[in-house]
């Protein structure tokens, strides 16, 4: 059997990508439908579907590689001709849905390595070069975006497998050509054959297929951000000595290994501070956070549960604190509210303040088991124990914007 094509036979590279990416098809689609499917109510529970979704994206990754590779053999090669030249109709139906297929093949596992990219945070892929791809920002609107097309574009990739099976067993059966069997490895049968195959128009027909599903799926809300469980409430604005100008207020936590970052986009912060003050009490500080506002990547939904924050009927956490100058800088010394779970916290921070303003930034690390979060996970394979916080704030004197 020879490596390359013919004018009439296809050639054992041509099969052999063939039927891979046939493999690769029918392995990938029920793995993404039993992830999507599997609990994680507990740790071992989110472990065996990470581990599932793991599964799922790197063999998808594998087949986009198999994809491209299987293009450019095809560009390369001769394609055989038309075994029912007469059938018009027909062979342009199978032109459209091999072009369907080619194209999905490449855009489907792409949309969905984008949506990995481009969040943060549960099952990654099993190779050395990382989990981001260059030009894709960690992104909330992006990873929404792209998670709604690979959901249509598998659709389409379904139907236009299932028409190309349908076509083949047609062939095979009904019309007893060799159609089938000339993609087949060993010795064919196949005759001579005629005609040259149209690109354009099916080309044109796939284009228009994927623009009508993709605007489809827009309609239904494919690409909208996912909702979370919990409502974030808005904070009202509280009376400080120093106003707060901007600041984020962000957690760390390490889940399968691998390091999420996320933040609160709604706190406040009542600040009473006297920066004259170098040894003892030099202030005091109420923090106020609204829970709802946390984004942590492709896990928000399931930290903002039932099992982890409960951000419906815990919407927000607070902060009070003494500010104590101690020898290399400040300490905020107080209490952390969580869940009605209230815990000593003191958080050491570096401050710098000038006639323009003051800029602060504090680290400390938590216990999540002394707010009752993730309580379902008793041990740290799947979720370290520990939870770094981050402060950074610019904040001026009240008297100086009066």
């Amino acid at each position: 059997m020879p490596i390359t094509n013919t004018a009439d036979h296809f050639g054992s590279v041509s099969k052999t990508f063939h039927w891979l990416t046939a493999l690769g098809i029918i392995v990938l689609m029920p793995l993404g439908l039993i992830a999507n499917g599997m609990p994680y109510e507990t740790s071992e529970q989110l472990a065996d579907k990470a581990w599932m979704f793991s599964l799922h994206k790197t063999a998808g990754v594998a087949v986009f590689f198999v994809a491209l590779a299987r293009i450019v053999w095809a560009l390369s090669q001769p394609k055989p001709g038309l075994l029912h030249p007469d059938s018009k109709v027909e062979t342009l139906a199978a032109e459209t849905v091999h072009w369907l297929l080619y194209g999905s093949l490449v855009v489907v596992p792409l949309s969905g390595w984008i949506h990995h990219a481009a969040t943060t945070g549960f099952a990654p892929i099993w190779w050395p070069f990382g989990q981001n791809l260059p030009l894709v920002p960690k992104s909330e609107i992006a990873a929404s975006i792209f998670g709604g097309a690979h959901f249509v574009l598998t659709k389409v990739l379904a139907l236009s497998l299932f028409l190309h099976i349908a076509g083949a067993l047609k062939h095979h059966v009904i019309d007893k050509d060799a159609t089938l069997r000339r993609m087949w490895f060993g010795a064919s049968d196949a005759p001579k054959t005629t005609g040259t195959h149209n690109h354009a128009i099916p080309v044109a027909a796939a284009l228009t297929f994927w623009a009508i599903a993709l605007s489809v799926g827009g309609a239904f809300g494919a690409y909208a951000p996912h909702e979370t469980p919990g409502t974030a409430i808005a904070l009202e604005e509280v009376q400080s000595d120093w106003q707060v100008q901007d600041g984020t207020l962000s957690i760390k936590v390490t889940q399968f290994g691998s390091e999420v970052t996320g933040t609160f986009a709604d706190w406040t912060a009542a600040i009473n501070f006297d920066e004259k003050i170098d040894d003892g009490l030099a202030g005091s500080v109420k923090v106020a956070i609204s829970i709802g506002s946390l984004t942590l990547g492709s896990v928000t939904s399931q930290a903002l549960g039932p099992d982890f924050f409960n951000a419906n009927d815990f919407p927000t956490a607070s902060f009070e604190a003494d500010i104590i100058a101690v020898v290399d800088g400040y300490e905020a010394q107080g209490t952390l509210t969580i869940k009605d779970q209230s815990m000593p916290l003191t958080l050491p921070f570096g401050l710098s303040v000038n006639d323009e303003g003051a800029w602060m930034t504090g680290t400390a690390t938590l216990d999540r088991r002394d707010f009752r979060i993730g309580d379902n996970m008793a041990d740290e394979s799947s979720l370290e124990f520990a939870v770094k916080v981050k402060v950074e704030l610019v904040a001026t004197r009240a008297t100086e914007k009066d």
